[in-house]
């Protein structure tokens, strides 16, 4: 996870549910409790909101009894945005995770701002579309103005574009190397860009 440096809200235990229609909320978060060894999770998720009335019942009431801290959604591949928009407005719910990165933009447009006005915690998945603009951007040279917000890779330029905008909590790029890992977190070191950062940002990797 890379969290933005200033963001206070911490959740060092999540975890998701919904793969399979017989799981319940419930026993979820007892069974991966004991496996892991915790009192309780601090976040648990619908899971590509698979059966999420049901599963969003239990959760409001098992957050209730004090057994996990924050309740959320998610979706991927924007994906499901309509259904994730009225949820949002009917419940109260801790976090949301969708797709979002310099390309696929659409969230800005009311998702994000509607969490922003909601106090939603937003998660993003897929900050490098599986690795997709990686290796668009691979032997592309980065601009010279990045030294401005302190990015040394195209990966750092992706989640500080993506950690910049102010309802954004935290990016989850999956990795399985600890190179990577150091590279991402250090994404939210130093400067983020600003609002007319973020347009020239934008304009650049357009024209690729």
């Amino acid at each position: 996870m890379v969290w933005r440096s200033s963001d206070t809200r911490r959740c060092s235990r999540p975890t998701r549910f919904g793969h399979r229609p017989a799981e319940t909320a419930a026993s979820r978060s007892g069974t991966r409790g004991a496996k892991w060894g915790v009192p309780r999770f601090d976040l648990m998720q619908v899971h590509n909101l698979v059966d999420w009335r049901e599963h969003l019942g239990t959760l409001f009431a098992i957050k209730a009894a004090g057994e996990i801290g924050h309740i959320g959604v998610t979706t991927s591949h924007g994906r499901q945005h309509e259904l994730l928009e009225r949820i949002m407005r009917e419940y109260p719910l801790d976090f949301v995770q969708l797709t979002y990165n310099i390309l696929d933009r659409e969230p800005e447009e009311r998702l994000l701002p509607l969490a922003r006005e909601r106090g939603i915690a937003v998660m993003v998945n897929r900050p490098f579309r599986q690795k997709a603009l990686i290796r668009r951007f691979e032997g592309v040279a980065l601009p010279g103005w990045v030294d401005e917000i302190g990015a040394s890779s195209w990966a750092q330029f992706i989640l500080k574009f993506i950690l910049s905008h102010p309802a954004v909590t935290v990016a989850i790029p999956a990795t399985t190397r600890i190179d990577h890992v150091r590279e991402n977190i250090a994404a939210a070191a130093g400067p983020l860009p600003n609002e007319a950062m973020r347009r020239r940002m934008v304009a650049h990797i357009r024209e690729f």
